[in-house]
């Protein structure tokens, strides 16, 4: 892992100009001279040169510790972390305190190579000086923590075994930010292509997965969002026809005759058919003037959250913001998650995994190894943010780790890496993630939405709502082309599906998963609406009696609530409702409670402003089934409530 703080060359040169050669600790002035020549050479960015006088220097006076001390600099400066510390240690040796920010400037240079002891020993030799600048004291402070922590990580690794995506995936460019949709069979990324001191830039590729669940050779994904300036950093949304990504400006442009705001912006596709519409800038208050990216949407759609970069001088300092839609579908003024989550370092490459409650993310400012290191955040059953947690080693090392992915079903991790045995610069790979830091597995409920008779595919508002608690988890409608609907669900709920439009009797289903699913299931079924017409009848699916009894359960209130909703605004119609049994049992005994439970929901309806004149109720005993009573199964199905339309 790289370092590329900046040591303040300039600053310490100043410092050591004012003096004539006298006061430098070399009594040869010929070595003066030399390091003076050096400061020349470092004012016009001429590295070799300087390296070069400096090198005369020390050999001409092997005790010259302010010229070990710029030689230390000048590699810092170059990122040859090696070279940067011999040197640094070479100016300490011969004079420790002269200039005490070189121990905290090779306690950073130790941590970049991953070597904690000594990087531990030499900031806490920095804090015993009184002179110090805050920032300073309080990363050294910070680092010791970390070399701290990462001995006890080298010593307790968690479980991973990456392994290299294949030629399918990566390339002799570099591949990152991986995204997946819910159903895990489409993957998009950036690439960026050509090499390096050549012109790059960055373009997406997608794949998908094959009937054997392999994933086929990427494809660059087009026109419509690929331009020749750079695109990265992508969101795709559960449902995978909507992406999110960043492109970023080139001298005021950012192609394909877009428009920003500033540096790199947000911008977001749909899917058409099978091509991708023209990109367009998510615009205010997403975008400003600073620089956006790393975008991660929610699974169902209505929290964005992002990185936003402010420049300080040369340095952009970035912050993790989350926005939400309003109930007009705008999305609210972008705010920073809290201190839990964001520190006063870096944090980017922001994931929220479908389960919508796990946050995956990057940082330079909590306790880890070194660096940039990915953390875990979960909220809590109060909607606040859990205390940040390391991923833990080998998943973080002394190297910048970030760009994670997690697959919907929380077990499965995505990274890039440019580890030995790859196709080329950076590959992506994929893990099987430790058990403590897994996300919550997520399934789909998904199909089509059409006319029970004519069978043209409709567009209608589906609600998928909590069944124990009636609350409305989200509201979504149909694709108005192709009927097409797509659900996230999660097993801390029980659901009941709901789906509407007008002059259509209203379609109703659970899918129960809180208990009991180790394995979640895949949902798919279409959803047939019946047109309101006299005769035509649904069944109440989500109507729940104890065994035996005719009380309605509370969790038939949803249920009932959108029957009364139903007839309150279609005040033309009348209907029946029946009650419908298996063959357990006398025929008298299921006829009684037949009736008495289709009386249950006639009661209901007479006690929430239906007129009475609308509605009737009987009990048909197991007249009228539907599915064999021979099966647990079929008598599941002939136990029922249901209505009829009897008037118009």
């Amino acid at each position: 892992m790289k370092y590329f703080f900046i040591v303040l060359i300039s600053i310490f040169i100043a410092g050591t100009q004012s003096c004539d050669a006298q006061k430098l600790s070399s009594h040869s002035r010929k070595a003066a001279k030399l390091y003076e020549e050096a400061h020349s050479h470092l004012t016009f960015g001429h590295y070799h040169e300087a390296d070069e006088s400096l090198q005369k220097a020390v050999k001409i006076d092997p005790s010259f510790y302010e010229a070990y001390l710029l030689l230390g600099d000048l590699h810092a400066d170059l990122n040859e972390n090696d070279m940067a510390i011999r040197y640094y240690n070479k100016s300490i040796e011969l004079n420790a305190d002269f200039y005490p920010p070189a121990h905290y400037y090779v306690g950073k240079l130790y941590i970049g190579e991953g070597d904690y002891i000594e990087a531990e020993k030499a900031f806490k030799h920095f804090l015993t000086y009184q002179k110090i600048d805050d920032y300073s004291k309080q990363d050294a402070e910070r680092n010791i923590l970390n070399c701290q922590f990462a001995l006890t990580a080298l010593q307790n690794p968690v479980e991973f075994t990456p392994h290299n995506m294949g030629k399918s995936i990566n390339s002799v460019y570099s591949e990152y930010f991986p995204t997946m949709n819910v159903e895990g069979n489409f993957l998009l990324y950036t690439r960026r292509l050509g090499n390096e001191g050549q012109h790059q830039q960055e373009d997406f590729y997608a794949s998908m997965t094959n009937n054997s669940g392999k994933w086929v050779n990427a494809q660059n994904l087009g026109s419509s969002i690929n331009t020749q300036f750079n695109e990265g950093a992508a969101s795709i949304s559960a449902d995978g026809q909507t992406i999110i990504f960043t492109a970023c400006e080139q001298n005021g442009i950012y192609g394909n005759g877009r428009s920003g705001y500033g540096s790199c912006d947000l911008f977001f596709t749909h899917k058409q058919g099978n091509r991708w519409s023209q990109a367009q800038n998510l615009g205010k208050p997403i975008n400003t003037a600073s620089w956006e990216s790393q975008p991660s949407l929610s699974s169902d759609g209505e929290t964005l959250y992002f990185v936003r970069g402010i420049y300080r001088g040369q340095q952009r300092e970035s912050d993790i913001m989350v926005s939400h839609l309003d109930k007009d579908g705008y999305w609210t003024s972008p705010k920073k998650l809290p201190k839990c989550i964001n520190t006063i370092e870096a944090e980017e490459s922001v994931f929220i995994h479908p389960d919508n409650q796990t946050l995956y993310f990057s940082s330079r400012g909590h306790i880890g190894m070194g660096g940039s290191d990915i953390y875990m955040s979960k909220l809590d059953e109060n909607g606040l943010w859990d205390s940040a947690i390391n991923l833990g080693y080998p998943i973080n090392t002394y190297k910048d780790e970030n760009s994670l992915l997690v697959g919907p079903e929380g077990n499965i991790g995505y990274f890039a890496s440019d580890r030995d045995g790859g196709f080329g610069e950076l590959d992506l790979y994929a893990f099987n993630m430790p058990e403590e830091i897994k996300a919550e597995p997520v399934t789909f409920f998904k199909g089509v939405v059409y006319d029970s008779l004519s069978r043209q595919l409709l567009a209608a508002q589906l609600e998928l709502i909590d069944l124990e608690t009636s609350e409305v988890l989200k509201k979504t409608f149909s694709n108005s082309k192709n009927g097409a609907f797509f659900l996230t669900l999660s097993p801390n709920h029980n659901y009941i599906i709901n789906a509407s439009k007008n002059g259509y009797l209203f379609y109703s289903d659970a899918f129960f998963i809180k208990e009991g699913h180790t394995q979640l299931e895949a949902f798919v079924k279409n959803v047939p609406l019946l047109p309101i017409e006299v005769g035509n009848s649904i069944v109440l699916k989500n109507i729940f009696f104890e065994t035996d009894q005719s009380d309605l359960m509370i969790e038939s209130r949803t249920e009932l609530k959108k029957l009364q909703a139903f007839l309150i605004s279609n005040p033309s119609i009348s209907i029946e409702i029946s009650g419908h049994t298996d063959n357990v049992g006398s025929y008298k005994y299921n006829k009684e409670l037949s009736e008495n439970r289709a009386k249950a929901v006639y009661d209901f309806l007479l006690n929430n402003k239906i007129e009475k004149s609308r509605l009737s109720y009987k009990g048909y005993s197991f007249d009228q089934p539907v599915d064999s009573n021979e099966t647990e199964k079929g008598r599941a199905k002939n136990r029922r409530t249901a209505f009829v339309i009897t008037g118009i």
